[in-house]
């Protein structure tokens, strides 16, 4: 199965005018973000009722994290309501602190209410250090619940690293009608 490479972009701020997604990997990164979705319900004994209550979520099939002292991670998702796709999104995080290795893995954010939903869609979303997210370990089922307004997942998928933590992260959006 191919998976859709991500980039590191130095201009964060200034993509006003770039897609998030090139065109032709848009089909592939929805694919993956829907196995995405399966291989989270199959691992966690409540994510299936907490998509479904979900006024949306988006889903970062593969992020890729590395660090050696500073570290970053960075990712391409896609934003589901109501069940069909509504837009995209772009993951960056950057880590200052002791810490070395790599890593892949999913992340998803659900969220419960319309107004963080709304929050996420109008761009420079971020969550800050005291965010946490469960991990979901394949044959491991974890309960989930919602947070804040939100329920923050990640599950592995390779590489070696001490942990995964998703404060500090920062999320742009795209709308699909902007493609």
């Amino acid at each position: 199965m191919q998976s859709v490479a991500q980039t590191d972009d130095e201009n964060w701020d200034e993509k006003e005018n770039e897609q998030m997604v090139d065109a032709d990997k848009k089909q592939q990164l929805i694919r993956d973000a829907k196995d995405s979705k399966q291989a989270f319900i199959k691992n966690s004994s409540n994510l299936k009722e907490l998509f479904d209550k979900a006024v949306g979520y988006v889903i970062f099939p593969n992020v890729g994290k590395g660090a050696y002292i500073l570290g970053g991670a960075a990712g391409n998702g896609v934003l589901f309501e109501n069940g069909k796709v509504e837009g995209f999104a772009e993951l960056r995080q950057l880590d200052i602190g002791l810490q070395i290795g790599g890593q892949a893995y999913r992340q998803a954010i659900l969220f419960q209410t319309q107004s963080e939903l709304d929050n996420f869609k109008k761009g420079n979303y971020s969550l800050s250090g005291n965010a946490s997210a469960v991990i979901i370990e394949k044959g491991k089922a974890k309960n989930v619940e919602f947070n804040n307004g939100r329920a923050i997942v990640t599950m592995p998928k390779a590489g070696a690293m001490v942990e995964v933590s998703v404060g500090g992260q920062k999320f742009e959006y795209a709308s699909a009608g902007d493609y």
